[in-house]
């Protein structure tokens, strides 16, 4: 029995048979909208991704995300603020070198995305996410209850991105959280602040949220996750950065809506 495959990481992790992994991972990904694929990234690469993407925080290589641009809780009040020059996201990740690409286009990406999706082709968009995500100590924000879609625009809200995590994530550092099965919901507008986050004074919301779940990763772990699935993530209380590799995949007939932003890059067939 292998561990590899944890649905909802907890002290009740489901350990499956490596052959199984593709038959749980859709089952549990059609039910709580997530899978967490343990290891499947390896050590060696992750390293090198680590390295690729601390060489371009000190000095700063852009295009980058600054923690001051977003607001989120525990940010920087402006970039001209004490921290304000800390990153939240380096850009473009699929274009910053060959690290990345190879990692974006893993084979066991794609076919854990198949099983997942049930998708035939599988394009990685160049628009949304497609990113190093950094978090900070002291500087770095809290991330409050949404989803992803609420900015992206498709014909299908049918998208996956894939996390990986190239270091530990735990409660300490800023781990994501997330809300099993929300990606299936339907929420009412008003149950949402103005930028689209749960907020949190509706009874409903706060059942919703007290059904939360950490999601703990090591390096190497990946986690896929539905578009429309609920997930925030704390402040980072550790003395290091924590990076993870964010790649958002679509099926080529779920095709972005011309003149929006999610249209502004071709996508890549990987």
């Amino acid at each position: 029995m292998s561990d590899r495959l944890a649905a909802r990481p907890s002290t009740a992790d489901t350990a499956v048979p490596d052959t199984a992994v593709p038959d749980a991972a859709a089952t549990a990904f059609a039910r709580d909208g997530y899978v967490v694929v343990r290891g499947l990234a390896p050590l060696d690469a992750c390293a090198g991704m680590a390295a690729a993407a601390e060489a371009a925080l000190d000095p700063l290589v852009g295009p980058a995300e600054f923690e001051a641009d977003v607001g989120y809780p525990g940010a920087p009040a402006a970039r001209g603020a004490r921290g304000g020059d800390t990153p939240r996201r380096l850009l473009n990740a699929y274009a910053r070198g060959a690290e990345f690409r190879r990692w974006a286009t893993d084979a066991g990406v794609r076919a854990t995305l198949s099983a997942l999706t049930g998708g035939q082709r599988m394009l990685l968009s160049q628009c949304h996410h497609n990113c190093v995500m950094t978090k900070h100590p002291g500087h770095g924000s809290a991330t409050l209850w949404h989803h992803d879609i609420r900015y992206w625009s498709f014909e299908r809200p049918d998208l996956v991105s894939v996390w990986l995590a190239l270091g530990p994530e735990t409660a300490t550092n800023g781990a994501l959280w997330v809300i099993p099965g929300s990606h299936a919901l339907h929420v009412r507008r008003g149950r949402l602040d103005r930028d689209l986050f749960l907020r949190p004074e509706p009874p409903e919301n706060a059942d919703l949220i007290a059904s939360a779940v950490p999601l703990e990763l090591d390096r190497g772990d990946v986690l896929f996750f539905h578009c429309r699935l609920f997930h925030a993530a704390g402040r980072n209380d550790s003395d290091r950065v924590k990076l993870s590799v964010v790649f958002t995949y679509h099926d080529a007939d779920n095709r972005p809506i011309p003149g929006t932003r999610s249209a502004r890059y071709p996508s890549i067939a990987p």
